[in-house]
């Protein structure tokens, strides 16, 4: 077995009274992918950055293999002192390190490198951290919230770049389809401590409700001991003093163990403040256009929009959706065309700028427009501090201010406003930013099941296929298209792996605007019938599919035993290979059976 490359053992950190990490771990080996994932505030952030040795544990052991690089991505990079983007990355580099690498990360991140830092947008900020900490190739990634303000297209991309990297890496992200792909292995902080999964994301939300189930089943068979015991104390002392005094003293570390336990932070409450009924039709726009100088943003654009129905804007930074967004509600007016909204229109607005609260004024005060210390929610009224609770603040922070806030904890302060509003139409413009995974499973299912109409912006891929029921992409030139579903079911529609950015971006109608044919695909475009060996592969590859399927699911199951390591390591370094290989081919086949597919429906439609 070879050595860590990484070993945190028994971390310890306090910040006032609850600790922090009280006695986490974190072991990362030559090739681990591993998702970190914990509740806003549990501390995921800090222990990545006593990892990378950019803060102090106060207890606890630090093994770092002396020949092993370790870069880490921060979520507000510094680049101050450096004229360009090209100078902050090439930076990161290290004598032995190819300088075509930056070329190649800025390239494919969307940068000339001859951009200023002090002009990025936050999307451009990401993308040049990820540029100079990915340009090493270091031995260690650690990588906190990589996907925050990235465009749908550059995040699959990442996803790709990371699959195919040397780098052992541990990630935090809230995007759970990122986490699914790249991940081997989670680790889950919880309550200062950690658990280890040896499996990908896509288990963990199973494993995490059966620890929490059985720790539930544990503390109550503890309450029924100590009633035992206390039942015994009252009724059944005898005069075999040694005994009692035994059984008393077990007691008292009975109760001491029952009031010493920290159970798992509750869910947030989210309910949205019902309003009248709108009427059926919400939004009808016709033939809108609207530009900026010469750069088109929309071009000729339709849709009506009825009671019920959860529309979702995709695309790349700047491609406009906000724009759209804009007209859509009224907000904007368009240069041509009309927009008509419904009759009784009630809306409430999550802007995605965090800024839109005063960062001096308290919490209670902005949940109340300083209307005193209650708010009327679905037609009841609330103290401020019982409201508050709902969205896991505590009673002690309805005086402090929102500039004191985490992002996670902001966020979920304009959600708590926008929801106690009464509407019929809500409007959110990337509310999964910053959001715990608990936290985002609860606006999902508040979105999917909300009586009203929905318009979202988002990037998260996941949380768009939960929720909407339609998706407009912009397809170039100003042009924007309605897909029936969510973004998985755009994707099938459009027939392609992910959203072209260039051609999304395109401003002019020049020949470089025009995606480019592979030769595979001009042979598809003149094909008349399938061949006999496309119709072979047709039909027999679900059941390779099936059957690489069932193999992955028991080399998982076998990585899985705690002991398998122990037992045979060499036997379980084998495993983990044929289990890549096994996933490998099957996304092989995945992709070349949906490529026949559509090629079948291409020629019969």
């Amino acid at each position: 077995m070879a050595p860590p490359l990484l070993n945190l053992a028994g971390i310890r950190l306090t910040f006032g009274g609850t600790p922090l990490l009280d006695g986490a771990d974190l072991t990362v080996g030559p090739g681990d992918r591993i998702a970190l994932v914990g509740r806003n505030g549990s501390g995921k952030s800090t222990l990545l950055k006593i990892a990378a040795g950019l803060a102090e544990a106060q207890d606890g052991e630090i093994f770092r293999q002396p020949t092993a690089t370790i870069r880490y991505l921060p979520q507000a990079p510094d680049m101050d002192g450096f004229a360009t983007v090209r100078a902050y990355v090439e930076a990161g580099l290290g004598p032995a390190d190819d300088p075509y690498r930056a070329t190649y990360l800025l390239e494919h991140l969307g940068l000339t490198g001859e951009e200023k830092p002090a002009e990025l947008s936050g999307g451009e900020a990401r993308r040049a951290a990820l540029a100079r900490v990915m340009a090493p190739e270091p031995d260690i990634l650690l990588l906190d919230e990589p996907t925050n303000h990235l465009d749908l297209n550059v995040i699959e991309w990442l996803e790709e770049e990371l699959i195919r990297s040397s780098s052992a890496l541990v990630v935090i992200s809230h995007d759970r389809r990122f986490l699914e792909r790249v991940s081997r292995a989670t680790v889950w902080l919880d309550r200062g401590q950690t658990r280890r999964l040896d499996r990908s994301f896509a288990h963990f939300e199973e494993w995490r409700d059966r620890i929490l189930e059985e720790e539930e089943r544990d503390q109550h068979k503890l309450g029924r001991q100590i009633a035992r015991e206390e039942h015994w104390l009252r009724y059944g002392v005898t005069a075999r003093r040694k005994r009692n005094v035994r059984r008393l003293g077990e007691l008292q570390a009975l109760r001491q163990r029952h009031r010493s336990h920290r159970g798992a932070e509750g869910a947030a409450t989210m309910v949205a403040s019902d309003a009248a009924e709108s009427g059926k039709l919400v939004i009808e726009a016709k033939s809108i256009s609207k530009s900026f100088g010469d750069l088109v943003v929309v071009r000729d654009f339709s849709t009506r929009i009825q009671r019920g129905d959860r529309i979702g804007l995709v695309g790349p930074n700047g491609a406009g959706k906000t724009t759209l967004l804009k007209m859509l509600t009224g907000e904007l007016a368009p240069d041509t065309g009309s927009v008509r909204l419904g009759v009784n229109l009630e809306i409430a607005t999550l802007d995605q700028k965090r800024e839109a609260a005063d960062p001096q004024e308290t919490l209670a005060h902005y949940l109340t427009d300083g209307r005193g210390e209650s708010l009327v929610v679905n037609g009841e009224q609330r103290h401020v501090v019982s409201y508050m609770k709902d969205f896991l603040f505590k009673p002690e922070q309805a005086r402090t201010p929102v500039r004191e806030l985490s992002g996670g904890e902001r966020a979920r302060l304009l959600l708590a406003r926008v929801l106690a509003r009464p509407a019929n139409l809500l409007v959110l413009d990337e509310p999964t930013n910053d959001l715990d995974m608990e936290t985002l499973e609860l606006l999902q299912e508040l979105v999917a099941g909300f009586a009203g109409t929905v318009i979202l912006v988002s990037h998260d891929r996941d949380f768009l296929d939960r929720t909407v029921t339609s998706v407009i992409v912009p397809d170039g030139d100003g042009r924007w298209i309605e897909y029936a579903g969510g973004y998985s079911d755009m994707l099938a529609q459009r027939g392609a792996s992910k959203l072209d950015d260039r051609k999304l971006r395109a401003r002019t109608a020049g020949d470089e605007d025009k995606p480019a044919v592979r030769p595979q695909e001009t042979a598809k475009a003149v094909s008349k019938k399938l061949s006999y060996k496309q119709k072979f592969a047709l039909e027999s590859l679900p059941k390779k599919i099936e059957a690489a399927t069932d193999t992955i699911n028991r080399l998982e199951d076998q990585i899985a035993d705690p002991g398998f390591y122990d037992r045979d390591p060499v036997g379980f370094q084998k495993t983990i290979a044929a289990l890549d290989k096994e996933r490998a081919a099957l996304a092989a086949m995945e992709e070349e059976w949906l490529e026949l597919e559509m090629l079948r429906e291409e020629i019969e439609g």
